[in-house]
């Protein structure tokens, strides 16, 4: 038998690669958010500051809002490097001039529930977001996920409010009767919504 046969024999086995995987401690969490003037660059720098420590950003969401450029991310690894990076994203923040938020977190909360996705748009007024929001709350509805913007109509230049939101339904909920009743609150709101499968 050749020497490269022994070594692949010997060597270690699926199974035991899969059990090493398995007894793994699950990875920690923190989540983190800047807030500062929009200038090119801060992505990817704060990108490889976390990169540096052998962390993973597991979500994040960025955008520019008015002058500002804001940063919300959930990023995973050792607990150990976790508390290195608390330390260095507080330096960098100080350097960079940037408003900041650091917290260590759980795994997120699942539930047997689906996701469905509203899209809203009306003429951009006051109180828009307070009432959808409340319109499932009122349901026990939880919404994971909101986008808002302000948008001008082609032809007529008024300004509009376009709203998306993610909401969980719970399963044995019926999105049709859902689905008449925000149809109903739209007509009285005079806002043009829709409640589809969020894919």
């Amino acid at each position: 038998m050749s020497d490269s046969a022994d070594k692949l024999r010997s060597g270690p086995k699926v199974t035991d690669l899969r059990r090493r995987a398995t007894d793994r401690e699950p990875p920690e969490r923190a989540v983190l958010s800047t807030l500062g003037h929009d200038r090119p660059g801060l992505v990817t720098a704060l990108s490889a500051l976390i990169a540096d420590l052998g962390l993973s950003i597991e979500d994040s969401r960025m955008t520019v809002l008015g002058g500002e450029f804001a940063v919300l991310m959930s990023v995973t690894g050792s607990a150990d490097r976790l508390r290195q990076l608390q330390s260095a994203f507080a330096r960098f923040c100080d350097e960079q001039a940037l408003a900041s938020l650091f917290r260590f977190s759980g795994a997120r909360h699942t539930t047997d529930a689906a996701p469905y996705r509203v899209t809203v748009l009306t003429l951009d007024h006051p109180g828009i977001v307070r009432s959808v929001a409340q319109f499932f709350s009122d349901r026990g509805l939880n919404i994971i996920n909101l986008d808002t913007e302000t948008q001008r109509a082609p032809h007529t230049g008024t300004q509009l409010f376009d709203l998306t939101l993610t909401v969980a339904l719970p399963r044995g909920e019926s999105i049709g009767a859902l689905r008449q009743s925000f149809a109903d609150f739209c007509a009285e709101q005079d806002l043009d919504g829709s409640i589809n499968p969020d894919r």
